[in-house]
């Protein structure tokens, strides 16, 4: 979905605390990014509408104040070298390379990219995504949700964007309710085991792509539906995305501890600076420490906030909470999404792709164990798309 273009500062706050006091007198529904890019909010279980899905139209944020770059300075120079990587973005929608600065100058090694969710018009934000990974492939990962869950031919548009070199599905729109966008998206589920959803979970764990589920509120029937689909896919790794929002340190820890094939896309930014949000950051930490080998970071595009470069702030202050254990702080900035991407393995056309391609004497690349991630680098550098060369 998509959140205008705005420019929030609050003169004469003297510090971020003063700032959030102010705006939680102040806070709207709608939320925007400075980067006029698209954003899928925190599943809802309150009554406040919080999503706006694949919106085309922007509303003027309220009241968030613009964290200090000062601070957020001193953190990239602190956590810089950890190799950040944000889980969940939606700025494939109206994708613009000049705004991408903002990952150089913060040090986010790595993008999950996708846009609008569960529509039709994902199949043009997929094909935005696609382009972006073939210009930038160190950072760029390209998802898709741009098919119908409750059409068969969801399967084949699956199989063959995970069979091109995308890296993952999502957001897919598996339940709303409370969402004002997403829960009105053409192609939304209804719960987690909604149409062909069981056989693209078991496409996902052929291929070993993760899959990102939007569900609000994560209660309820979305929530039986959600402990279903992972007790009976456990090969598949589904993400729920913004697993914080709007849910407590208790919930999510207590459906980690049951399902091991479950990961949570934490959206610190809603934490830290969104007055909606009944917990501060502290609050996760003994969750996360407790299963820190399946937590990751994500800005959701700064949905809700004064601007993306503010959700990248807040997952560096997450990551400086997680400072006492090195260890834990490295999985959760990078490691655990990169063990998921290096997991994948090359597919069958990507092999026969490099096949044809011709090497310098003793330069062929090893077939035997490769991931999809040094296939599609391979290809991208020989200008293969198999994308252009599917549709041809």
């Amino acid at each position: 979905m998509r959140s205008g273009t705005v420019e929030s500062e609050m003169n004469g706050m003297t510090n971020r605390i003063g700032g959030m006091v102010l705006a939680a007198s102040l806070l709207l529904v709608a939320g925007c990014d400075n980067d006029n890019n698209a954003a899928i909010p925190a599943a809802a279980e309150s009554a406040t509408p919080t999503s706006s899905a694949a919106a085309t139209e922007s509303a003027e944020p309220t009241g968030i104040a613009e964290t200090s770059m000062t601070e957020l300075e001193a953190l990239v120079e602190k956590y810089g070298d950890l190799g950040l990587t944000d889980v969940h973005n939606h700025d494939a929608s109206g994708f613009q390379w000049n705004r991408t600065a903002k990952w150089e100058r913060n040090r986010v090694a790595r993008v999950v990219l996708f846009g609008d969710v569960s529509e039709p018009s994902a199949v043009r934000t997929d094909k935005a995504a696609w382009s972006a990974y073939r210009k930038d492939p160190e950072r760029i990962v390209p998802y898709f949700s741009g098919f119908d869950l409750h059409d068969e031919s969801s399967l084949d548009v699956v199989r063959d964007n995970l069979e091109k070199g995308y890296f993952g599905l999502g957001e897919i729109v598996a339940a709303s309710t409370n969402s004002p966008v997403a829960s009105k998206v053409a192609w939304k589920g209804f719960d987690p085991m909604d149409g062909y959803l069981p056989r693209i979970y078991e496409l996902c764990a052929e291929y070993k792509a993760p899959i990102l589920l939007h569900i609000d509120p994560l209660a309820g029937t979305p929530l039986i539906k959600l402990e279903e689909a992972l007790d009976a896919y456990p090969d598949t790794i589904i993400i729920v995305g913004h697993i914080n929002a709007y849910n407590s340190p208790d919930l999510v820890e207590a459906l980690m501890k049951k399902h091991p094939n479950l990961y949570g896309d934490f959206f610190a930014g809603f934490t830290d600076l969104n007055p909606a949000s009944e917990y501060a950051l502290s609050d996760y930490v003994p969750v996360i420490k407790k299963f820190s080998d399946r937590f990751l970071l994500s800005t959701d595009s700064g949905y809700g906030l004064p601007s993306e470069e503010a959700a990248i702030e807040s997952m560096y202050r997450m990551l400086d909470l997680l400072s006492d254990d090195p260890s834990v702080m490295k999985r959760v900035a990078r490691d655990n999404y990169d063990a998921i991407l290096r997991a994948q393995p090359a597919t069958k056309t990507q092999l026969e792709a490099i096949k044809k391609l011709t090497f310098p004497e003793g330069g062929q690349p090893d077939l035997t164990h490769m991931s999809k991630l040094d296939a599609g680098t391979i290809l991208i550098d020989a200008k293969v798309d198999l994308s252009e060369s599917a549709e041809g």
